[in-house]
């Protein structure tokens, strides 16, 4: 048993004294109430008088005094009692005194003596509280508890108030689940009759559910019910879910949840009969045992609705109704009929339309029919708008999402819109919703909405490592609400080992109050192109782009929307000298494909692109971010040689719709293709030109998929004979058709994952890019030997026969590289290969997690091809990951 202890502090040794136990109060998580302890002596209590005569006969009150109080005034005491001055002074009077001063709790000892007349009063006052100390909690910080305790420094201390506070404490943990914490109150005595409380905590480990126990179910087996509930058994795979804890509040909800599943199912009669949770004698765990009564099974009996308005006609909207007699009885899908038959009626201005449904047992024949009664009510137009709490954002910023306006007739499906539109806006509260109060006359609505503002400045630095770029720096910053008008600014750049870039953008959503967008970008990016010599990355061409983007966008439909884009790019791509070029046989310097590769010389050069492009857009999606519903589909066109020195055009069109389909799983498609071709004469450059693989298609490398020439390194004897290096290169080389479809499924996870930002998804990706021309180096597609130039400059070929052995032979000289004044004594001899210029689908299936981690975004793919080409560059296992500082 804990007590209520009087301890020594610090304070307290300089002013020795004897430290004895007051009160023994011990409170145990799992238990009803209060108990006091039997090893600490309580205070004196008025002990009950001794059986009187019935007319009991004392002295006269001659003074009553009052000594001991030292904060109190003797009035004060006086105050709290019946003996006054020229009473009669008995036992029981005296008692009652006693009582009274007790009752007070302002004391912890109170005497009444009567000498002849003369009443003394001898008080001892309860100490005033120094400071309030917690001890041994960790689960709950003490920035929590201490709002909970009603006591305070400078107050009075009083046992019940201690009590009080315990019980409050002891109520925290319990709804953490931890049923075993027990709180021991302490007091610790100081001068100048003050005290210091200690409450020492023991958390205790948190209370699980160990096993859920259901009675009379005969329909359902026992693990479909409880698959039905919020609440779960403590078990290995559910090391991170919360819902393993028992919560009473949750235990009720899951009661409903069984009711709402027998409803669903045509138990109209089901009914828990009773729900108890025991607590296992180590007051670790908990037993739930639910007793149900399932009933009979009912169906539908004659569906009808009675319309009293007049636009309706009851027995056309019967016919169409989602439920039909002879099915089974679905509450859920009678709560759904109501709703669409509000909303039928909301959207032709009926706000306050009532439907009602009327039901008709029959329990002989088990059915149950149903009359949907739709109660009559005034249309109504929306006498106005109001738009409150925005302290930041313009009104105008709020009123144009409305689809309404004021003195429309009221349409709720556009109500629905107008709420949807101002979230999607991301300034305010997620569960912002336009409030629908009644107006000054039965045929006005007022609408309001009530928003709360939140931050829409960002300002972020990121560091973080990708399979693709390696080391990654990142900073920008973004106001999306740019002075409460709505718009959009940012500055942003990015380093890593592949690529830089540096971007400034500027969006109007209505330019001049119209419902016309703007965007202009500004832009400089850097990108390193790269190869693979074994595994070693090796970078292969360099580009930089300087440009701008002005687009323009106008809402066609509520869903649907053409934008028009103007882009300017001036690109430089280049290569090293050191080792793509060499003398040619006039003696320039020059880009040599030997060593490069024809369509790496060919993309050298600095050019400017001048394209006009437009895309029409459809999206119905529920969320932007993290779509759970809806569809979007684009189209896009882009036209290149409006001047500049670039001539292409290309299509592209991609679409994605997503299911929610129940209990957290949500499935999505995705589909996109495109192609490019080049006008005027001009042919589509290396660097135009489409690339597949991770992250596009998991499962590949970086441009993984497609055409591409695979170079392998040989060495040659003094007989002729070559063999193989086991050094190879592998240059992507893009092309000019692409498609690509993935399907995912995200899985859900319990509440404790949820809470840590895990999503985990199962995906299957395919596609492919081809369509352009094979090398004409060699004029053969495999087997071609390609050695050095003769002394004359010119190259050198060597083919190989269908066995594979050397058809011919070559003269061997030295080979140039470096400048044009060098030259390596040695000569290179290697195989090229043309490869994976094929429409053929490569395959990819596997799974992935996506963590919103407090280290930043995180994203983990293992995949496996299924199906894939010679040449294609195949990848298990990806990440990335990033963090915020």
């Amino acid at each position: 048993m804990i007590g209520l202890e009087m301890g020594r502090s610090t304070e307290a040794r300089r002013a020795p004294q004897l430290a004895v136990v007051l009160l023994g109060t011990t409170i145990l998580a799992g238990a009803p109430g209060i108990a006091l302890a039997q090893n600490a002596p309580a205070p004196a209590a008025p002990v009950s008088a001794p059986a009187q005569a019935p007319a009991e006969v004392g002295e006269t009150i001659q003074t009553i005094q009052v000594t001991g109080a030292e904060r109190l005034e003797a009035q004060t005491v006086l105050s709290y009692i019946q003996l006054r001055v020229g009473q009669q002074y008995t036992k029981s009077a005296g008692d009652a005194a006693l009582k009274d001063l007790y009752g007070t709790e302002l004391f912890s000892d109170v005497q009444v003596n009567n000498d002849k007349g003369v009443v003394t009063i001898t008080v001892k006052e309860n100490p005033v509280i120094n400071r309030i100390i917690l001890e041994g909690n960790k689960r709950i910080k003490d920035d929590k508890i201490l709002p909970e305790i009603k006591v305070s420094p400078r107050q009075i201390f009083t046992r019940s108030k201690i009590r009080a506070d315990v019980a409050r404490i002891i109520e925290l943990y319990k709804r953490q689940g931890r049923y075993a914490a027990t709180v021991e109150p302490k007091m610790v005595m100081l001068d100048q009759n003050r005290v210091d409380i200690v409450f020492e905590i023991t958390e205790g480990d948190k209370s699980k559910v160990r096993q859920i126990n259901i009675l009379g179910n005969e329909q359902f087996s026992d693990g479909e019910l409880r698959s039905q509930m919020v609440t779960k058994q403590a078990r290995f795979t559910r090391l991170f879910s919360s819902g393993t804890s028992y919560d009473p509040d949750r235990m009720a909800f899951d009661q409903q949840k069984l009711r709402q599943f027998y409803l669903t199912q045509g138990y109209a009669d089901f009914r828990v009969v009773s729900a108890v949770a025991e607590l296992t004698p180590d007051k670790k765990d908990f037993i739930i045992t639910y007793v149900v009564e399932e009933g009979k099974r009912y169906k539908f009996g004659d569906v009808k609705v009675e319309s009293q308005l007049r636009d309706f006609d009851g027995d056309k909207l019967a016919k169409n109704l989602a439920l039909h007699k002879g099915d089974w009885y679905n509450a859920k899908l009678v709560e759904d009929t109501i709703e669409g038959l509000n909303d039928t009626a909301g959207a032709f201005g009926y706000a306050f339309a009532d439907v009602r449904p009327q039901y008709d047992r029959d329990k002989e024949n088990l059915t149950m029919g149903l009359t949907f009664v739709i109660q009559e009510a005034p249309r109504v137009y929306v006498e106005k708008i109001d738009i409150n709490g925005n302290t930041l954002t313009q009104d105008k910023v709020i009123r144009r999402e409305f689809r309404l306006a004021e003195g429309d007739a009221f349409n709720s499906l556009q109500v629905k819109r107008s709420t949807n539109r101002i979230k999607s806006l991301g300034y305010f509260q997620e569960k912002f919703e336009v409030e629908q109060k009644p107006g000054t006359a039965e045929d006005r609505i007022i609408l309001e909405a009530n928003v709360e503002e939140k931050p829409t400045g960002e300002l972020q630095l990121s560091a973080g490592f990708s399979s693709l770029e390696r080391f990654i720096f990142q900073a920008s910053i973004r106001q999306r609400n740019f002075r409460g008008r709505g718009q959009t600014v940012g500055l942003s750049g990015s380093y890593s080992s592949y690529s830089k870039s540096v971007e400034a953008s500027f969006v109007e959503p209505y330019l001049f109050d119209k419902n016309v967008s703007l965007g202009v970008d500004i832009y400089r990016r850097d990108y390193n192109s790269f190869n693979y010599t074994n595994s070693d990355r090796n970078t292969t061409y360099q580009q930089s782009t300087t440009g701008f983007q002005v687009r323009a966008g106008v809402p066609l439909t509520e869903y649907l929307t053409a934008i028009g884009r103007y882009t300017l790019n001036y690109d430089d791509v280049s290569l090293d000298k050191g080792t793509y070029y060499s003398v040619d046989s006039n003696g320039n310097y020059a880009c040599d494909p030997l060593r490069a590769g024809r369509y790496l010389c060919d993309a050298i050069g600095k050019r400017l692109s001048s394209i006009l492009g437009m895309s029409v857009v459809y999206d119905n999606l529920d969320n932007r971010q993290r779509p759970t519903r809806g569809e979007t589909i684009s189209a896009n066109v882009d036209v290149a040689g409006l001047g500049g020195d670039v001539k292409y055009y290309r299509l592209r069109a991609n679409a994605a719709k997503y299911w929610p389909l129940g209990k957290g799983f949500i499935f999505s498609i995705q589909s996109e293709g495109g192609l490019i071709k080049g006008w005027g004469g001009d042919d589509v450059r290396l660097t135009d030109r489409f690339y597949l693989g991770e992250p596009q298609i998991r499962g590949f490398g970086i441009r993984g998929v497609g055409p591409r020439v695979v170079r392998q390194y040989l060495t040659a004897d003094s007989n002729g004979n070559y063999t193989v290096k086991g050094e190879d290169s592998d240059d992507a080389l893009g092309g000019k058709y692409y498609y690509m479809n993935r399907a995912e499924l995200e899985i859900p996870l319990g509440s404790g994952a949820r809470e840590m930002g895990l999503r985990p998804s199962i995906f299957v990706d395919a596609g492919a890019v081809w369509a352009i021309k094979s090398p004409t180096l060699s004029d053969c597609e495999k087997g071609c030997f390609i050695g050095s130039r003769d002394s004359s400059g010119n190259q050198l070929y060597t083919e190989t026969a269908s066995d594979g052995t050397t058809s011919t032979t070559t003269s061997k000289t030295n080979s140039v590289t470096g400048d044009a004044n060098t030259a390596i004594g040695t000569t290179s001899y290697f195989t090229e290969t043309f490869e994976g210029n094929t429409w053929k689908p490569r395959v990819a299936i596997g799974f992935g997690v996506n963590w919103n981690s407090p280290f930043g975004p995180f994203r983990i793919d293992i995949s496996k091809a299924l199906l894939k080409y010679d040449g294609d560059n195949t990848k298990t296992f990806t990440f990335n990951v990033g963090t915020q500082f």
